[in-house]
C-alpha cells in the first residue's frame, strides 16, 4: 500500500554555494497524489523540473495534464504530496480559459504587466501626454535602465507576427481566436519582461493560430532560453520546441528523452514488458490458485505469507492490457458513381470575395486538404457543400447514396445527466461491419480510449477534452461514407489523434479536412485545395509539406529572381516590331529643377540623421519637441522633392 502524505505546496531558497555546472532546481514534486470522486488521475508521482528543462506533457485528455499544471500554478490542491518551488523564480501560465477586462484595448491590455520595463514604457507614455520636463528626465532614465526600448520593439514584433493589427481594438469585440492570441503575446512579453528565472507553462499553445504562426512560435521558443513546461498536440511543434516528454498513463508518470517518436518506441517496449510479465503472473496464479483451493481454513505464518503473495500475483495476472486494434472491415452505405460535383461557385460576403469560380470533382476515396489563412473561406466552402450556406452563383450535384458526417468546431449538444454509453447507443446499439459483423457501442468506444468507468460517467462530468472526443465518436458511430472535418485536432489528445489517424487511413470513403495540424494533414490527406485570397483556390496533388515546400520554393525564386537588363537602343529596335515612341525631352528650365533636386535631397537626408542622432541622446523636453517638429518638416520636404523628381523622370 503506497504511503499517504498530506499536500504541502511550499517555496525555497537555493543554496548560496557556487558550484560548477550548476542547473538551477525550479520545482520539485514528491509523490502526488489526485483524485475527482472514485476517478484517480494520478498516484504518488514524482517530478523535477531543471532550469533550461523544455518538457511536454503528453497523455489522454481526462488523466490530469490540465489538472497537473494548474497544482504546479497553485490554483488546485493535490489530495496528498509536496510541491516545493524555488522562491527566485516566477511561475508564468498560458491557459485555455483566459481572464481580460473587455472595455481595454489591446494595449491597454498588454500593458496590465506588472514588471519594471512594462511600467517604464507606461511612465514613459504618460509623460508624453503630460508635457513635463522633470517626468520625461525619469521616464527616460528608467527606459534605459530596465532596457525598455527593446522591449517595446519586441512586443511590437509579437503582435505583428500574431497578426494583431489594430491595437485600439476593444478585447470584448475581438474573435475567441483574436483573444488567444493577444493573450500568448501577453504571455510571451511578460517571459521577456521577467528580469527573474522564469517557467512558462502553456496549455495547447498552437490552438487557433494558422500554420504561419506555428512555425514561427516554435522557431522562437526553439531558440529562447526559456524554460518550459506545455501540454500540446502538434506532433512536429512538439518535436521542434522540447527534448523531454512526460507520459501521464494507468496513474503513473513516465519520463522520456528524445523525441516523439522515442516516446513511441519507449512506450510499446514497456507494454510488451507488461503483457510479458502478466503472461508469467496468469501461469503462477492458475498453479496457486489450486493451492488456495485445497488449503484449510486455519492457515499457518508461512501459508499466510503465501496467501499475500497470490493477492498480488492475482492482482497482475488480472491487469487489464487491452488495447482495441483498429483492425475493422467498414460496412458503409455504398458510393454510387456520382460523389460530390462542384461548378463555377462563387461567393461573397459584401466586398469581401471568397469563391470565384470554383470547380472541383470529388472522388470515391478521395482524402482532401484544405488550407488557407483565417477567413479566407474555407469553412464557408464546407457549408456550402452540406447546404447550409447558399452560393451565389454555380451549381452543386451530390450523389443520391452520399452520407455526410460532419465534425465541426461548435460543442457537444447534450443532456446533463446522460452517460456516455447511452448517449451513443441512441444512435444504435452495434456498429456494421463487412459480412455482417458487428461490434457493440462499448466495444467502438473503447476504440476511442473511453474505458468501461467512464463509458458509465454522465457526460457533465468529462473533461473539455474528453467531450471534444465523444462528440468526434458521435460523428463516426453514425457511419456516414463522406467525412467533413473543420480543425479536427483542436483539444484532442496525442493518443485519440493516433487512434483517429488509423481510423481514417482504413476508411473507404471520401474525406475532407480543414486543419493547421502539420503532422495530422501530412499522414493522412494525398491532396490538397489551397485558398489563396480573393477566392483563388489552387488545386495541389501531394501532402501538406510537400505544397509548403513548393510555396517556399515559388516564394525564394520570385525573390530571387534575376533583373532583366534593359536592352540598348539599336537591340531594341531590332527585337520589336512596334514602332519605338520617342522619348520627350525636359526643357532647359526642368533640366535644372532635376538637377536641383539632386543637389538638395542629400542634403536634407544628411541634416535628417544628424537631428536623429542629436535627439536619441537629448534629454530636455523642450529640445525634444523641437526637434520632433523639425523632422516633420524634413520629411514633408523630402516626400515632396521625391514626388516631383519622379515626375521629371517619367
Amino acid at each position: 500500500m503506497s504511503k499517504i502524505h498530506s499536500f504541502k505546496f511550499r517555496t525555497f531558497a537555493p543554496s548560496k554555494t557556487i558550484q560548477s555546472n550548476y542547473t538551477m532546481n525550479y520545482i520539485s514534486a514528491e509523490n502526488l497524489t489526485k483524485s475527482y470522486g472514485v476517478k484517480t488521475l494520478f498516484r504518488d508521482i514524482t517530478f523535477h523540473i531543471n532550469e533550461g528543462d523544455k518538457i511536454a506533457i503528453v497523455a489522454k485528455n481526462g488523466s490530469g495534464k490540465s489538472t497537473l499544471l494548474k497544482i504546479l500554478m497553485g490554483n488546485e490542491i493535490a489530495d496528498s504530496g509536496t510541491v516545493t518551488i524555488n522562491k527566485d523564480i516566477q511561475v508564468v501560465l498560458f491557459d485555455q480559459e483566459i481572464d481580460f477586462e473587455g472595455e481595454l484595448n489591446v494595449e491597454e491590455f498588454m500593458m496590465t504587466l506588472d514588471s519594471a520595463p512594462i511600467m517604464a514604457l507606461k511612465n514613459y507614455h504618460h509623460a508624453l501626454i503630460s508635457e513635463n520636463p522633470d517626468d520625461m528626465d525619469k521616464a527616460l532614465n528608467e527606459m534605459e535602465i530596465h532596457e525598455a526600448w527593446d522591449l517595446e520593439n519586441e512586443m511590437s514584433q509579437i503582435l505583428s507576427q500574431l497578426k494583431i493589427t489594430d491595437l485600439t481594438s476593444k478585447m470584448k469585440t475581438l474573435s475567441g481566436g483574436q483573444i488567444k492570441r493577444v493573450a500568448l503575446a501577453k504571455l510571451l512579453v511578460e517571459t521577456r519582461a521577467q528580469h527573474r528565472h522564469t517557467l512558462l507553462i502553456m496549455d495547447e499553445p498552437t490552438n487557433h493560430l494558422d500554420v504561419d504562426m506555428v512555425e514561427w512560435l516554435e522557431n522562437y521558443l526553439s531558440k529562447a532560453m526559456v524554460t518550459l513546461l506545455l501540454v500540446t498536440h502538434d506532433r512536429y511543434f512538439l518535436d521542434a520546441v522540447c527534448d523531454i516528454i512526460w507520459e501521464i498513463e494507468d496513474f503513473n508518470l513516465y519520463f522520456h528523452n528524445g523525441s516523439y517518436g522515442t516516446y513511441l518506441e519507449n512506450k510499446i517496449i514497456r507494454e510488451d514488458n507488461m503483457n510479458s510479465t502478466i503472461d508469467k503472473a496468469q501461469n503462477l496464479y492458475r498453479k496457486e490458485l489450486e493451492w488456495m483451493r485445497r488449503q484449510p481454513k486455519a492457515r499457518t505464518t508461512k501459508s499466510k505469507s503465501r496467501q499475500d503473495d497470490f493477492y498480488e500475483t492475482e492482482k497482475v495476472a488480472k491487469t487489464d492490457t487491452r488495447k482495441e486494434k483498429l483492425e475493422l472491415d467498414f460496412e458503409m452505405k455504398r458510393l454510387g458513381s456520382k460523389i460530390l460535383e462542384l461548378h463555377d461557385i462563387s461567393k461573397s460576403f459584401g466586398d469581401k470575395l471568397l469563391l470565384k469560380d470554383f470547380s472541383y470533382q470529388f472522388q470515391r476515396g478521395e482524402k482532401v486538404g484544405i488550407v488557407g489563412k483565417n477567413g479566407a473561406g474555407k469553412s464557408t466552402l464546407l457549408n456550402i457543400i452540406q447546404g447550409f450556406e447558399p452560393y451565389d452563383s454555380g451549381s452543386i450535384e451530390t450523389g443520391e447514396t452520399i452520407k455526410f458526417g460532419y465534425f465541426a468546431q461548435k460543442g457537444l449538444k447534450y443532456k446533463e445527466d446522460q452517460r456516455v454509453i447511452d448517449f451513443i447507443k441512441d444512435i444504435s446499439e452495434n456498429f456494421p461491419l463487412a459480412n455482417g459483423r458487428t461490434i457493440s457501442a462499448s466495444q467502438f468506444l473503447r476504440l476511442f480510449l473511453f474505458d468501461d468507468q467512464t463509458q458509465y460517467s454522465p457526460i457533465s462530468k468529462l473533461s473539455g477534452g474528453e467531450k471534444r472526443r465523444l462528440h468526434l465518436m458521435h460523428v463516426l458511430y453514425q457511419n456516414p461514407n463522406f467525412l467533413i472535418f473543420d480543425e479536427p485536432t483542436n483539444d484532442l489528445d496525442l493518443p485519440t489523434l493516433t487512434v483517429l489517424e488509423n481510423f481514417l487511413l482504413q476508411f473507404q470513403g471520401s474525406l475532407i479536412i480543414v486543419s493547421h495540424d502539420r503532422y495530422f494533414m501530412d499522414r493522412i490527406v494525398d491532396h490538397v485545395l489551397a485558398f489563396e485570397g480573393d477566392g483563388v483556390i489552387k488545386d495541389f496533388v501531394g501532402n501538406f509539406s510537400e505544397y509548403r515546400e513548393k510555396k517556399s520554393q515559388e516564394k525564394n525564386e520570385k525573390v530571387t529572381a534575376p533583373v532583366v537588363a534593359t536592352p540598348k537602343k539599336e537591340e531594341a529596335v531590332q527585337q520589336t516590331s512596334t514602332p519605338v515612341v520617342p522619348v520627350k525631352k525636359l526643357s532647359f528650365k526642368e533640366q535644372k529643377e532635376l538637377n536641383d533636386i539632386d543637389k538638395e535631397m542629400p542634403k536634407l537626408e544628411k541634416q535628417r540623421a544628424e537631428i536623429l542622432s542629436k535627439l536619441n541622446n537629448e534629454t530636455d523636453y523642450g529640445k525634444i519637441a523641437e526637434f520632433s517638429t523639425t523632422l516633420e518638416n524634413i520629411a514633408d520636404k523630402l516626400q515632396e522633392l521625391e514626388m516631383r523628381w519622379l515626375e521629371l523622370q517619367d
